[in-house]
């Protein structure tokens, strides 16, 4: 199969259909010993400073990893991946481009599904015979999912890795089968985390200091139980067909849409407050007025840009906004 790299999360059946092995090149920046040098890579062609550090990671792990052909999304995802597109087609790269709905709308996204499937010269028949291949993998980082919130066995950073990684499944299957089986057969030895820890949800995209983030609040006595966009990846609701499963996928369309599966989610999941991440230089920050409009629960918006850990700010800002929840709950 051919490697393709993809910007965010898409219709992953379809390429694979098509002979293409998709690698999120989000994962590949973060997940970069040395992301900071991707991110020099992009200021040196000429990505100014003041632009998306995500769109900047992912220019560099485009050509560390020495991928040509790319998958970006034109409506439905990050505005900068239009330009990045742009300079990627300028530099030789073949850059396929695919769309989201403007709103879920099931012929709209069959449409698109059929324009990929023919760009890629493949069929949506085809396409969901690999989907039906796919659901165990998704089902199995959803156990994870309830092993997080339901049983208290699995930690925040195992249910953000296990979840965000099913945006490409790592690239391969079977090594993600046998982490994730690995990972829920060692629960079983686990006791759970005590019933004093505060139960936090967490809606934006994936945080660019994920590590650093999760394992600080379970220092401090907290844990998130929802990973909101990471969750989003899995497709937890698959539907019948493909056009379903991205239908019900919500983070291509609008913050009022999404806010039906987060507030659902945060009291399935007794959710005692919640973390809104937003990056940078970023339109999506202005989705924190709606939310903190409709969330009824205490809410720490936090910022990242090129901090690729916690900084001082931020961890005293989050060990606040945890006394704060855990001295409303006495």
């Amino acid at each position: 199969m051919k490697n393709v790299g993809i910007t965010t999360t898409v219709p992953i059946e379809v390429l694979i259909a098509g002979g293409y092995r998709p690698l999120d090149l989000n994962n590949l920046f973060v997940g970069d010993p040395h992301p900071e040098e991707l991110v020099s890579m992009a200021e040196k062609k000429g990505f100014p400073q003041t632009s998306c550090t995500w769109i900047k990671g992912v220019y560099g792990a485009c050509h560390k990893y020495a991928l040509d052909t790319i998958l970006y999304v034109m409506h439905g995802d990050c505005s900068g991946s239009l330009e990045l597109a742009e300079v990627l087609r300028s530099e030789g790269k073949n850059c396929i481009s695919f769309s989201y709905p403007d709103f879920p709308h099931l012929g709209r996204m069959q449409e698109q599904l059929e324009n990929l499937a023919s760009a890629l010269g493949t069929s949506l028949k085809e396409a969901e015979r690999v989907r039906r291949k796919i659901l165990p993998y998704r089902v199995l980082s959803r156990k994870l999912d309830e092993l997080t919130w339901k049983e208290d066995l699995v930690s925040s950073w195992e249910n953000h890795f296990f979840l965000v990684s099913t945006s490409d499944f790592e690239g391969n299957f079977q090594a993600y089968r046998r982490k994730a089986c690995g990972l829920i057969a060692g629960c079983g030895k686990r006791r759970p985390y005590p019933p004093s820890f505060i139960r936090l949800g967490y809606i934006g995209v994936p945080p660019i200091f994920a590590r650093s983030l999760y394992h600080f609040l379970e220092r401090k006595g907290a844990r998130v139980v929802f990973n909101e966009l990471q969750y989003q990846f899995s497709m937890p609701s698959p539907g019948g067909c493909l056009a379903q499963q991205y239908i019900d996928y919500t983070y291509p369309y609008s913050s009022s849409y999404r806010l039906r599966s987060i507030l659902l989610e945060l009291r399935k999941r007794k959710a005692q407050g919640v973390i809104h991440y937003v990056q940078s230089f970023c339109h999506r920050q202005i989705s924190d007025i709606v939310f903190r409009k409709e969330i009824d629960l205490p809410i720490l918006t936090l910022e990242g840009n090129t901090n690729y850990t916690l900084d001082q700010q931020a961890m005293t800002k989050v060990e606040a906004f945890i006394d704060m929840i855990r001295r409303r709950g006495k």
